[in-house]
């Protein structure tokens, strides 16, 4: 059975391709925020194996993972969770650039780190989801923009230094998506949010699907997602 590990399962993305990848009887394990977080997470998946680790903390996603029984195999670790606060770089505070900073990039870095060896050994598979932010910077997009920048080059660096042991390394790069952080983004803008104007959730968790499934002769390394017309 295959086993992943998801961040950000409670919403959006992650919610979509937790409910799929369960469904289908592949293993999940939650990583949530605390331990009520972890409690809804495994009333709605029942099954689940969750984890305690917060991503605004990278630092102490060691020690949080000492003191708690982790899984004996990792197939794969998706990162999805991130989260998003606008303004110009004249107004961004340095404690709003740190937080985006710390969840969006450091969390992932860490959170791979200490999972490679397990997915050395299953010859495994690190999927991030970015953002096409990671690929383009607006206006008032500065904060968010540098950690996406930088989690592509945390995905590129890892995919050269892992070939040797057959991890494969993917990036995703959904375009607005109809999900709880695209509401408050909409709010930040001070504009409507209508959700039918983006991408649904479940597309991007068919994305991410299909790279998980791809066969081993071939990796999907990078892909972009777009609105249909």
């Amino acid at each position: 059975m295959t086993v992943h590990l998801i961040t950000g399962a409670g919403s959006g993305i992650g919610a979509a391709l937790t409910r799929r990848l369960h469904e289908r009887g592949d293993e999940v394990v939650l990583l949530a925020r605390d331990a009520g977080r972890a409690r809804e997470l495994a009333a709605r998946h029942p099954g689940a194996v969750t984890l305690v680790g917060d991503l605004t903390q990278p630092g102490r996603l060691s020690w949080a993972f000492s003191k708690q029984q982790l899984p004996e195999r990792v197939d794969t670790l998706v990162h999805v969770a991130g989260i998003v606060d606008l303004g110009r770089v004249a107004d961004l505070p340095s404690g709003i650039w740190e937080q985006q900073l710390a969840v969006n990039l450091i969390a992932p870095a860490e959170l791979t780190r200490l999972f490679l060896p397990m997915l050395r050994v299953s010859r495994g598979q690190v999927l991030f989801v970015n953002s096409g932010a990671g690929l383009r910077a607006n206006p008032e997009w500065g904060a968010y923009a540098a950690s996406k920048h930088g989690l592509k080059a945390l995905a590129d660096a890892l995919r050269a230094e892992e070939a040797e042991h057959g991890v494969r390394v993917t990036s995703v790069f959904p375009g607005r998506t109809a999900t709880p952080m695209q509401e408050r983004v909409h709010q930040q803008e001070g504009a409507d949010y209508d959700p039918a104007r983006f991408i649904g959730p479940e597309s991007v968790a068919t994305t991410i699907i299909t790279a998980l499934d791809l066969p081993r002769d071939a990796q999907i390394t990078d892909l972009s997602v777009r609105p249909g017309v």
